[in-house]
């Protein structure tokens, strides 16, 4: 589970970068890659070591002129962090 007052940051096992042959962000690791859509890679770039849960919402939110995002930032994040995508800092 998220924990909420601890910054998250991307695992060092995994590399986030924009594929260009397919247009979008993709999670690199040794036995392969995972096509992130448009949503999920917003979240992941913000998981850079600086930001607890509440202040990516919060940029989210601000970035993209809505409100809500907690449930589903919450649901992605810990689904990334089960698959060790994300770490806490």
């Amino acid at each position: 589970m998220i924990n909420t007052e601890k910054n998250l940051c991307f695992s060092p096992m995994y590399r986030l970068q924009w594929e260009e042959a397919q247009q979008k962000f993709v999670i690199l690791y040794p036995e392969g890659m995972v096509e992130l859509n448009q949503s999920s890679a917003e979240i992941l770039k913000l998981c850079d070591g600086s930001r607890a849960l509440p202040a990516i919402v919060a940029e989210l939110e601000q970035k993209f002129a809505t409100s809500g995002l907690t449930n589903d930032v919450t649901n992605f994040l810990n689904v990334a962090l089960q698959n060790g995508w994300i770490q806490h800092d």
